[in-house]
């Protein structure tokens, strides 16, 4: 043999670094390059797998269908070169007991590793000739530099596709993200969390564990595979899961061979005998485990530390939505118990304006009916009338000032609060409905205090109230301005806070009127938030106003007596 056809190979395989992307067209390209160089009777390019630590054959050429695809640590010229990761020559297999061709007219044979930067091998190419003595040290030597190059190109056609595969995963990642935030419906949540992370770590199936630290607990929420395989339905005890690992851990697990018989008895894994590998990584926010996303596999595996990044990734971001959802939901509940309270509200106003009418006709009853001086004899029917006259005008006049004295804001209630506090406590409560309206709310509280007495719940209540009614005059988003500051008129000092929308504004027909009981423009509204504001704020010999409304917004103005002293 002679090193004419070596400058010409060599630039063959080194050119197969940018002529093409994919590492298993180019393994064949190379074997087939380094079989004409050689002249070789039978070839192979094999891979350590890194699983089953076997030597693989990822390429062939000239060997029998039915020879063996892989080699066992040590065996054979390719078990050997790859074990010890060192070229070896053997001129005559007969003689040789490390040789076992894989053809029965192989005579002689030799093989270099494919090195890594390590030293280890990360595989081998092997060749063969019939004739014994064929290849020569200096063949061994000339196949060392080939797969030297070799090794080169295919590590960086492997580190570009491991690249490419790395940024498909990340847009993966981030398109499940904005999936998730989307998603309030806790079903719908749990359901793309388990079908996008199957899809992503290219799984058989992916289920996802609701944890219960209460009761140590687990609970099955979503499934990819067969529902034939999943597990009972309800709580499942976390000393029969294999799950409480990453519960416990608090970091991805995971494990080669769930088919083994300590894992038959495990409830949280399906029964799918086609399963192999689960890699479980838990849900976590701000430390508490929220459940666990399970990645099952069809064969054994050994998951990198990239994978268990992904799955952590995912269960991160699922952590994320879920407990945006739920503080949804509490925003929804706050928002239609606040419609209760306004209605409730309302009953009382109006039945305490009805006791104010009532009592002032009740006490001329009474004055008149204390002045008839009528007294009748004993035994005159209309004496014990008279008496039950009076007894029940009393009566009324109780419940009269009962009602009254209820209507009242009890005076034990009312404190003194800054106004800045009660606005940004206020601005907390909504703050995932503005979110999701797409509403940005800009408040910058002033540099001294204001501090006014009152009832911080009832006070409150406008505050929403008129955030609310801005939301929904912004049904496509816009923009909430709270500007707080304080002035004087006359002899007394006012707090003033402003609320400007960018909505619509007020129909010009109910601008004056905006403070009447039950005037609504909405149809699932109640005409009540407007006026309870205003019947609250004069209870605190405070008041609200229209400051201006049009096409580009609307801004209400609160204004509130400055705490003295």
């Amino acid at each position: 043999m002679t090193d004419d056809a070596d400058p010409t190979a060599l630039s063959a395989i080194s050119s197969l670094a940018s002529g093409t992307d994919d590492p298993a067209s180019a393994t064949r390209e190379i074997l087939a390059l380094i079989s004409r160089a050689f002249g070789s009777d039978s070839s192979l390019v094999a891979f350590q797998n890194p699983e089953s630590r076997r030597l693989e054959i990822e390429a062939a050429i000239g060997l029998p269908s039915d020879a063996e695809r892989s080699f066992a640590p040590g065996q054979g010229v390719p078990g050997w070169v790859a074990w010890h990761a060192q070229p070896l020559l053997v001129p005559d297999t007969s003689t040789d007991p490390r040789s076992r061709p894989l053809r029965a007219d192989a005579r002689c044979e030799m093989a270099a590793p494919l090195l890594q930067a390590d030293g280890s091998a990360l595989g081998v190419v092997a060749l063969d000739r019939d004739l014994p003595g064929s290849y020569g040290a200096g063949d061994l030597a000339r196949l060392v530099r080939l797969s030297d190059e070799a090794a080169r190109v295919l590590i960086r056609l492997w580190e570009l596709r491991h690249l490419r595969g790395k940024a498909r995963q990340l847009e993966a990642l981030i398109a499940t993200g904005q999936a998730l935030v989307g998603k309030l419906e806790q079903r719908e949540l749990f359901d793309t969390l388990t079908r996008d992370a199957a899809a992503m770590m290219q799984a058989r199936s992916c289920a996802f564990y609701l944890h219960d630290p209460g009761s140590a607990s687990l609970r099955l929420v979503s499934y990819t595979g067969d529902p034939e395989n999943l597990s009972p339905e309800g709580d499942i005890p976390l000393r029969s899961c294999l799950s409480a690992s990453a519960v416990h851990a608090r970091k991805p697990v995971s494990f080669a061979d769930i088919q083994s018989p300590e894992c038959v008895d495990l409830l949280d894994l399906p029964r799918d005998a086609s399963i192999r590998s689960v890699l479980a990584a838990p849900m976590l926010f701000e430390g508490d485990v929220m459940g666990v996303l399970s990645i099952f596999t069809e064969r054994a595996r050994l998951f990198d530390n990239d994978e268990k990044r992904l799955c952590s990734a995912l269960a991160s971001l699922g952590a994320v939505a879920l407990q945006n959802s739920r503080l949804y939901a509490r925003v929804f509940m706050s928002e239609e118990s606040l419609r209760k309270n306004e209605r409730l509200t309302t009953l009382g106003l109006l039945a305490a304006e009805i006791a104010h009418e009532i009592r002032n006709p009740l006490t001329v009853l009474k004055l008149l009916h204390g002045g008839l001086g009528l007294d009748f004899a004993e035994g005159d029917p209309r004496r014990t009338d008279m008496r039950v006259i009076g007894e029940k005008l009393d009566q009324l006049e109780s419940i009269v000032t009962r009602v009254l004295n209820f209507a009242k804001a009890p005076t034990s209630l009312h404190s003194r609060y800054q106004v800045a506090e009660i606005v940004e406590d206020t601005l907390v409560l909504i703050r995932l409905k503005l979110a999701q309206s797409k509403v940005h709310v800009s408040f910058e509280p002033p540099a001294r205090s204001i501090v006014v007495e009152g009832h911080k719940g009832q006070l409150q209540q406008v505050i929403l109230n008129l955030l609310i009614n801005a939301l929904q005059a912004m049904p496509e988003g816009g923009d909430i301005t709270l500007s707080l500051g304080s002035e004087t008129r006359g002899a007394y000092s006012w707090a003033v806070l402003d609320v400007a929308d960018t909505g619509s504004g007020i129909p010009d027909a109910v601008r004056g009127r905006i403070f009447d009981s039950f005037l609504t423009g909405r149809p699932d509204g109640t005409g009540l938030g407007l006026a309870i504001a205003k019947r609250i704020l004069q209870g605190h010999h405070g008041d609200i106003r229209l400051v201006s409304s049009s096409p580009a917004g609307t801004t209400l103005q609160v204004t509130l007596p400055l705490a003295r002293g």
